[in-house]
């Protein structure tokens, strides 16, 4: 596929799986948040998705077109700093949720 090793497929793989949890777990935090109607829940699931379900999903695709020749190998480091920070913007959101205290 796209001319990979075997290791390059092992990590597309994990790449994929990762993107997959991430929007499970995300979702499950979602439906915490619709349950209680907690700032809290929905800070910590905004953030959930984006520090796996965001990053993991656009470093994936990126990956994919930039192989497949679909995107310039100039933008792979723009692609890097924007899925750093969905990463930085999500711990973010994990951090303010665990110290967020209801009014």
């Amino acid at each position: 596929m796209l001319g990979m090793t075997t290791l390059q497929l092992v990590i597309l793989a994990a790449s994929l799986l990762a993107t997959l949890l991430g929007l499970v777990v995300g979702y499950q935090a979602y439906r915490g948040f619709r349950r209680h109607h907690s700032a809290s829940m929905r800070q910590l699931s905004a953030g959930l998705l984006l520090l796996t379900a965001g990053s993991y999903t656009l470093a994936f695709v990126g990956t994919l077109l930039l192989r497949a020749g679909y995107l310039d190998a100039s933008l792979q480091d723009p692609l890097t700093l924007v899925v750093r920070l969905l990463q930085v913007a999500g711990l973010a959101l994990i951090t303010y949720s665990l110290y967020n205290r209801p009014e």
